[in-house]
């Protein structure tokens, strides 16, 4: 109808341009006019086959994604993702490890994996196990780790947070109100997004500065630390830890940040009500883009990249000038 090759139509399709085939203008046009007309759709089948690729990113989650508990976390990795894979024109499968029936995590790799339906696939979880990794690297299959991870046999790929250096910027401005009596509370290790943290403090509070484990029901056991420490300043880990600190500390008849500064380390509840927390806030969305554009550049030339994004800087009410700096 179009009047010419099935090559010329396939490159139009495909809008790949070739230098020893130019295709004029004029004919590219006649090609989509025809295509319009009889709306026309390419085999997706049959492309795939020639491309030797299904077109499916996979996503892998270590976690449940959609309960309510942990939707507003996940919620924007999830849709930086979908974004970025529509742009690609790719479709996304979601492979769940959700806990079995004999109450073991699922894993990647297991008797009814379907991992390799798609042609890669994005890690989503606060921890990654870590024989997963490595037997992905063993076997050549690309992915992308959404968090940083160390080295499992080898390099990982990875995109994540560059927590260090927003820490250390939040101590400092701390240290400048006249904060000396500094505190972190949360865990500090047990997977790379804590132990950053912890290192980007430890840089800049120093060694000596307090550390407190959270543990069930025990805000008011680190309240009476951080008093007994004289501490007027505390960098809390998870931002629920520093809702259930402000709420106690409150119930004990402290202003906040006016007898306690309190500052989160991560992405803070913004919903009405909520407490309006200093800290800074973590690009969930544009990791979710990076994590399908730096899948798709491994498809596509191979490579192993690691790229960390910046914190953005949160202006909320719960810092202030220690007591005896203002007087």
């Amino acid at each position: 109808m179009a009047g010419v090759s099935q090559t010329t139509v396939s490159m139009v399709l495909n809008n790949r341009t070739d230098t020893e085939v130019r295709i004029s203008p004029e004919t590219r046009e006649r090609v989509l006019r025809v295509i319009r007309e009889t709306g026309y759709i390419a085999d997706p089948a049959a492309r795939r086959l020639a491309e030797r690729r299904n077109r499916i990113i996979g996503v892998f989650t270590y976690e449940a994604v959609f309960p309510s508990a942990s939707a507003d976390f996940y919620h924007p990795f999830l849709l930086g993702i979908e974004e970025r894979a529509e742009d690609a024109g790719c479709d996304l499968l979601l492979f769940t490890s959700a806990k079995a029936a004999s109450g073991e995590r699922r894993r990647i790799f297991n008797a009814d994996s379907r991992v390799r339906l798609a042609d890669g696939c994005v890690l989503l979880g606060r921890t990654v196990d870590r024989d997963d990794l490595a037997r992905l690297l063993a076997e050549g299959f690309p992915f992308i780790s959404i968090g940083r991870r160390d080295d499992a046999g080898g390099p990982v790929p990875y995109v994540g947070v560059d927590y260090p250096p927003a820490v250390r910027a939040l101590v400092e401005r701390v240290k400048a109100l006249g904060h000396v009596r500094l505190a972190y509370v949360g865990a500090g290790e047990g997977g790379e997004s804590r132990t950053d943290r912890m290192r980007g403090f430890r840089d800049a509070a120093g060694p000596r500065a307090l550390h407190l484990p959270v543990e069930a029901g025990g805000h008011g056991r680190i309240l009476d630390e951080l008093s007994a420490a004289g501490v007027t300043a505390v960098f809390v880990e998870e931002p629920a830890d520093g809702t259930a600190l402000a709420e106690a500390a409150q119930a004990r008849g402290l202003s906040i940040p006016d007898d306690l500064s309190i500052l989160v380390l991560g992405t803070p509840d913004r919903r009405p009500g909520s407490t309006g927390f200093t800290g800074f806030r973590i690009q969930r969305r544009e990791i979710g883009w990076r994590a399908v554009e730096l899948l798709t550049d491994v498809l596509e030339r191979g490579g192993m990249p690691q790229e960390l994004l910046p914190c953005e800087p949160v202006e909320g009410t719960t810092l202030a000038a220690p007591r005896n700096r203002k007087a």
